[in-house]
């Protein structure tokens, strides 16, 4: 399942698609059962015919494009004037002379925090980067609290186990789920190919955003939560740690690969219990986690061993080269030397751990 260095890197990979029109939505012909869209594709379809895509967006492990607000008494926005600003983002549009990436924000865009909301640069679209990968900005605004953006409608794609979102070069045409035909830029497709079909797309209203994901539904980001966020926010039941680390309400875009490397590299056992965990187990938890993910996303992802998961150049990610436990059963601790890494099953999901390295009680032993 695409995690959050994933879906982070398809972001980038389709962030020049930023400031083109939507000309078209088609779904094309297939003998597979379609994705999930909502509304109806011929409704989605009216809605977003003929708006501008203003921003890419991570939230948790979806891609999200917002829209630019259609005019008043008009479905669909006219061209904005040459040099005119994207309003609604606190970001400039492409034609802007600011000097300033249509992503780089102050605060909460469109009502939606960018602590929760990590934009992404086109700077770094597709490509590795080595500088600051996040920007943390302000808090989630106050439950009901208004937004002058409200109008916004947002596209969320939602890849699951085996989506992907692309500009081109799907791994086959079979499993094309949902095509957006582009104008008006150097763009002419965003793609969502899936080829279990377990995928998502919807089209929402800012409103209905935060009904299926805000905070309410969705915890902070994992990489822009605070250490004592992350220990508030796990720390008080009996549950183990590894299946804390995969609440998605609890904490966004974690899922079993990195929760594995995290909880290795943290010196921690996947199935301590979170409250016996120490302050000092939870704040070499969180800086692992940071670690982990920005490496992850500089390697642009990890691409496993079925080989579904592929960058924006139909490449395969990099990380999995830098897995220390993860799908390396029986095989030596890159850590120790001294163990081998084992596995055992946790809500059904498989967790890889070195026993020398991470003992049961805690993380005694200082990495």
């Amino acid at each position: 399942m695409p995690e959050l260095p994933e879906v982070e890197t398809m972001c980038r990979g389709i962030a020049a698609a930023v400031g083109c029109r939507i000309r078209d939505l088609r779904r094309p012909k297939s003998r597979l059962k379609s994705i999930l869209i909502s509304p109806r594709i011929n409704h989605f379809r009216r809605r977003v015919a003929g708006r501008r895509i203003a921003a890419v967006r991570r939230v948790g492990k979806r891609v999200v494009l917002e829209l630019e607000p259609a005019r008043a008494g008009s479905p669909h926005p006219s061209p904005l004037p040459k040099g005119e600003g994207t309003k609604c983002t606190g970001s400039p549009h492409p034609n802007s002379p600011l000097k300033k990436s249509i992503f780089e924000s102050s605060g909460a865009t469109a009502g939606l925090s960018s602590s929760v909301f990590p934009s992404v640069s086109p700077r770094t679209a597709g490509q590795a980067s080595s500088g600051t990968l996040f920007r943390r900005t302000a808090d989630p605004l106050p439950k009901g609290e208004g937004t002058k953006c409200a109008g916004n409608d947002l596209i969320v794609l939602e890849p699951r186990m085996t989506g992907l979102v692309l500009l081109a070069n799907p791994p086959d045409e079979e499993h094309l789920r949902l095509v957006f035909s582009l104008e008006g830029g150097n763009v002419e497709n965003v793609l969502f190919w899936d080829q279990r079909g377990l995928g998502v797309a919807r089209l929402l209203s800012h409103k209905e955003f935060l009904q299926h994901y805000g905070p309410n539904r969705l915890g902070p980001d994992a990489m822009s939560i605070s250490p004592d966020t992350l220990r508030e926010r796990l720390g008080g039941g009996r549950r183990a740690i590894k299946v804390a680390l995969l609440d998605q309400r609890a904490l966004a875009g974690v899922g079993n690969l990195y929760a594995s490397e995290i909880l290795h590299r943290a010196g921690i056992h996947p199935a301590a219990p979170c409250r016996r965990l120490s302050a000092a187990d939870w704040s070499r938890l969180h800086a692992a986690m940071r670690a982990v993910l920005r490496a992850a996303i500089r390697h642009q992802g990890s691409t496993l061993r079925d080989g579904t998961y592929r960058i924006a150049r139909d490449d395969p990610g990099g990380y999995q080269r830098y897995h220390r436990v993860y799908q390396r059963k029986g095989e030596p601790c890159l850590q120790c030397g001294e163990a081998r890494i084992e596995r055992i099953v946790q809500v059904q999901r498989s967790t890889f751990f070195c026993p020398v390295c991470q003992r049961a009680c805690g993380s005694r032993r200082r990495r």
